[in-house]
């Protein structure tokens, strides 16, 4: 009876252990073929949401700053449209002595010379520019910083002029004029209003 003890012991081992072999294989099948694939499935879709929620973000934000934009270009438009209501309108030549001999008031700068206009023609410096400009030539007398200080103002005050060919000399000091005081000659370029926009 040992013996058939012995062998019924052995066999229930044996099958103690092909229970767990199998239990085992069925595990390992069941990691590789369903638990594994699920896993990188879901490590998938994973980097899928996040790609997308990067995507959103982004487009957000570009929501957010076309918005800003919108406004920054409202802003700019109404400090444009300000300007020029400023520039130069109707007959060019009487509108920049005007501008020149009211500004001048404040400035110990005399200007009595008055060249010809020219214009209105096109922006040589940028091409397709949607303004033309006037130039008219001006000559006149002053203290060096006084004329410094004059430039200065005039093209900060009206930022749709500037000033260009600028030739200072001492003043003719045959009609007693102070010593210490420059002639000068420049040209005053500025912007025209354009017409009406199509």
């Amino acid at each position: 009876m040992s013996a058939f003890y012995t062998d019924y012991r052995s066999g229930k081992r044996r099958q103690v252990i092909l229970v767990i072999l199998g239990t085992a294989l069925v595990l390992v099948g069941l990691w590789f073929g369903l638990i594994r694939p699920q896993q990188r499935s879901l490590a998938k879709l994973a980097a899928s949401m996040e790609a997308s929620q990067r995507k959103l973000d982004t487009v957000r934000k570009t929501v957010a700053g076309a918005q800003k934009l919108e406004e920054e270009l409202a802003a700019a438009s109404a400090y444009l449209a300000k300007l020029e209501e400023n520039m130069a309108t109707g007959d060019y030549y009487s509108w920049v002595i005007n501008q020149i001999r009211q500004f001048k008031l404040g400035y110990r700068v005399d200007i009595p010379q008055f060249g010809t206009i020219v214009g209105p023609a096109d922006m040589p410096v940028l091409p397709n520019f949607p303004y033309k400009q006037v130039t008219l030539s001006v000559g006149g007398t002053g203290y060096f910083h006084d004329i410094g200080r004059f430039i200065a103002d005039y093209e900060n005050e009206f930022p749709y002029s500037r000033i260009q060919n600028l030739e200072l000399e001492p003043a003719a000091a045959s009609s007693g004029v102070d010593k210490e005081k420059l002639q000068f000659r420049m040209e005053i370029v500025t912007l025209v209003r354009p017409g009406p926009r199509s």
